[in-house]
């Protein structure tokens, strides 16, 4: 079985491509002891610990890959794999995919880090891998990661073998109007923005652009019955419940039903239902916004509930019998999407659609006014349908620019 592993990791390694690489690549240190990358499905990631494999560590005889789910850890413990490998082979540095669907990886990895100090352990899993919640606090020794879908940058470098750079949030704000110039330059941008908002978000398009949707169910599909199922240990019967919620969300305009509604669309009870989208949210299915202020989040309701970006909102949204893509929801997800992504966190505001820290954001078509942010020292229009900025008016688009 252990050669079945080692022809396993070869053939990936030998078939992985290296011409696009995902912006964290180029962030990812690996000098750490202890590396954990999460992420949703489908976003890449086993791809990105080959390619830090096949370019960083050349000496084969040091670094092994594998899948925690594959069916020889029915048998051996992790533990005793990686402890044989290292004794024996002297494998030092163990690249473990799908962490999450080993039943005892936190207190293993505590084991093999805390007993053998010359190991490095780099482990990929769901989302919903939150270190905190495990019975062993791994959260003072594991540099995290996080890899989000593709940014409209990486998609517009990956489709047109560009080299667009990235802005940090303050940097944005001080330089967006940079951005009117390299817009310029891109030839159909506006062609390219609305094939990313309907297929652009996972790296898998480029595999296969003709089965991109249905690809996306299978993500669906394995995030709840999966990860969702096994993380959680909720019951089977259980789970259809997440489907109907991610439908139920791709139907309504944002902010256009309660969590107490949606409790009693599904009949189920409100703590529930606030459950279930938390969960969603942990597995990078849904994305929640609470209202802005001091206070603990766990303790306040959401305000909006969106599904995670706007691919999953086309393709759940075109099962609807009577489905019509709601524009307002895809401009706010995009600009949710550009934003959550780049790491940087957003709440609903009274004064505009959303704030982040002091910042007001009003979100719209190219006919939209300023009105809404008069008298606002610190707010902006971000307008859909425009490609140069004006004073306080930011095209929607250059907020794709934030990783």
């Amino acid at each position: 079985m252990l050669d079945s592993l080692k022809l396993i990791f070869e053939r990936l390694l030998a078939n992985v491509k290296i011409d696009h690489y995902r912006f964290l690549y180029h962030n990812f240190d690996l000098s750490n002891r202890l590396i954990g990358l999460v992420g949703p499905r489908g976003v890449g990631k086993t791809t990105l610990l080959l390619q830090l494999i096949k370019n960083h560590l050349i000496n084969k005889k040091r670094v092994f890959y594998f899948s925690a789910d594959h069916i020889y850890f029915e048998k051996i413990s992790l533990y005793k794999f990686i402890e044989e490998m290292y004794l024996t082979e002297g494998t030092e540095i163990f690249f473990i995919d799908e962490i999450h669907k080993y039943p005892r990886w936190d207190r293993e990895l505590k084991n093999l880090y805390d007993g053998f100090p010359k190991l490095r352990l780099i482990f990929s899993g769901s989302s919903s891998l939150d270190l905190v919640k495990g019975s062993y606090d791994l959260s003072r020794r594991a540099k995290m990661y996080y890899l989000p879908g593709m940014s409209f940058r990486e998609y517009l470098n990956f489709s047109l073998e560009e080299n667009l750079k990235s802005f940090s949030f303050n940097e944005f704000l001080e330089n967006y109007k940079k951005l009117d110039s390299i817009i310029a330059k891109v030839p159909k941008i506006k062609g390219h923005f609305q094939a990313y908002c309907s297929h652009g978000f996972y790296p898998f398009l480029f595999e296969d652009p003709l089965s991109y949707h249905e690809r996306i169910w299978r993500v669906i599909e394995k995030t709840i019955y999966e990860d969702v199922s096994g993380f959680y240990s909720l019951k089977t019967e259980n789970l259809h419940i997440f489907k109907k919620i991610l439908f139920f969300i791709a139907g309504i305009k944002p902010g256009g039903v309660s969590i107490h509604n949606l409790a009693k669309n599904l009949s189920v009870d409100d703590k529930t239902i606030l459950n279930y989208l938390n969960i969603l949210q942990e597995s990078g299915l849904v994305t929640m916004i609470y209202p802005a202020g001091v206070g603990n989040q766990s303790l306040r309701r959401p305000e909006k509930f969106f599904l995670s970006n706007t691919n999953l909102y086309f393709s759940l949204e075109s099962q609807l019998s009577s489905h019509d893509s709601e524009l307002g929801t895809i401009r706010e997800l995009f600009f949710l999407q550009s934003l959550t992504g780049a790491g940087i966190d957003v709440s609903h505001s009274k004064s505009g659609d959303f704030a982040v820290g002091k910042t007001i954001f009003e979100i719209g078509g190219k006919n939209k006014t300023q009105k809404q942010i008069k008298g606002l020292k610190q707010a902006f229009i971000v307008k859909d349908d425009i490609f140069i900025s004006r004073g306080r008016e930011i095209p929607l688009l250059f907020f794709g620019f934030l990783y």
